[in-house]
């Protein structure tokens, strides 16, 4: 029986199969382009339910538009999207009988997303500050998180390669944080996608305690893996708590329970049918008041698991930023993402570290993978977004010449 399910394993789709490939690089391509038209909608005075509502529905119709002839395709929401200003960490995208946040001038707003296709995950976080530009700079502390959010995240990537372990990128993280004097998020994890799972079986942890060292296993990276690389750092001590907010994200488990309830049931063949284990927000539903006293014996049985809305010490920021990573032999490739922009912070504090700065000079390019761009057969591109442009050298990164995917990869 064991070495059945081995050979179902063997047999699972991976990004060794080019049309796998391709179905991650168009949601990848997607939650870029909708993640954009997110970020012009955060405005002063907006509303953050009704700009994740937006959201919400510019995904389901970016794919509704691809892949047509393959009707039967599940496609749509990986992950609804969240907007957490400043200290609140993530989940936050209330319902309509919840309190709301309206966006104001200098927050920081981290937005939160993904985007599947039949099954194949790309998630993206990306965070900006409002009203933030080249008159009204970040700075000082501020800055550094922001600094600290982003060379962490790039020190991860260049270290997501075949036969190094998780814990290898654990401390690179927080080794580049302490440069900066921030703190990465207590025990948040980046976690491996699979087809139709969005928690795979491995893991990469952040800032863990002992007691997170003790049960939180080290794997090795590998080949035609991917990952969604989640980095989140702070300006305080990277305790995450829970407070009054109400969570209204969840997904379904694999757990079964005989429910009692009749709501309940209702509830859950709802979300069995819509959702399946995608995660859902509770807007989602036709009747609000229904959904919130259906899901309670769910979770309280653990048929559906709750994302907690958590937050740091008020005043302190949250600076997040997500991508996606296919892995290959040859190296990584990240396929979500936007451009850091980095003339917008002047920090007070920099990387010295020489493993750090000779770490962020590698190029994230592999043979196979990732081509230099040869100009005269260079396309002109669709979007100012390309997510292979993320990686462009900055000033900490000269010499790093711009990438972009090979197709073949």
């Amino acid at each position: 029986m064991a070495d059945k399910d081995k050979d179902n394993d063997e047999v699972e789709a991976t990004i060794a199969d080019e049309a796998v490939v391709t179905k991650y690089k168009t949601a990848g391509d997607i939650a870029n382009r909708v993640l954009v038209e997110i970020i012009e909608k955060c405005v002063e005075g907006a509303s953050v339910r009704d700009v994740c509502i937006a959201g919400d529905n510019l995904i389901l119709e970016e794919t509704s538009k691809v892949f047509k002839k393959e009707k039967e395709m599940k496609k749509g929401i990986a992950f609804p999207v969240c907007i957490s200003a400043n200290g609140c960490i993530c989940h936050f995208s209330p319902i309509t009988s919840e309190p709301d946040h309206t966006i104001a001038k200098d927050d920081v707003l981290k937005i939160d997303l993904g985007v599947h296709l039949d099954g194949f995950i790309s998630m993206i976080a990306h965070t900006i500050v409002v009203g933030a530009n080249s008159e009204n700079k970040i700075t000082d502390k501020k800055a550094n998180c922001f600094l600290a959010a982003h060379y962490a995240s790039q020190a991860a990537l260049r270290l997501m390669r075949p036969g190094n372990d998780t814990y290898q990128i654990t401390d690179m993280v927080m080794k580049v944080c302490k440069e900066f004097e921030c703190k990465p998020v207590e025990g948040m994890l980046s976690h491996q996608l699979q087809q139709f799972k969005l928690d795979g079986p491995k893991t990469i942890i952040q800032n863990p305690t002992e007691s997170h060292r003790k049960e939180h296993e080290k794997a090795t990276i590998e080949a035609n893996e991917v990952y969604a690389l989640d980095v989140l750092v702070s300006t305080g001590t990277g305790a995450a708590r829970e407070t009054t907010a109400k969570v209204s994200v969840f997904k379904k488990t694999e757990e079964v329970y005989p429910l009692k309830l009749r709501a309940s049931r209702i509830f859950y063949t709802e979300v069995i049918q819509k959702h399946s284990i995608m995660p859902f927000n509770l807007r989602n539903f036709e009747d609000e008041k229904k959904a919130k006293m259906g899901v309670m014996e769910c979770v309280n049985h653990k048929l559906i698991e709750p994302f907690q809305v958590l937050f740091e010490k008020t005043g302190e920021t949250v600076v997040q930023y997500k991508f996606t990573v296919l892995v290959t032999a040859t190296g990584p490739a990240r396929i979500t993402g936007l451009p850091f922009e980095e003339d917008l912070y002047v920090p007070n504090l920099s990387i010295k570290d020489p493993e750090i700065l000779s770490l962020l000079k590698t190029s994230v390019n592999q043979r196979g993978i990732l081509q230099p761009v040869k100009k005269k057969k260079k396309k002109p591109q669709k979007n100012a977004d390309n997510a292979m442009d993320v990686d462009q050298p900055s000033k900490t990164e000269a010499g790093v010449e711009k990438m972009e995917v090979d197709a073949s990869a």
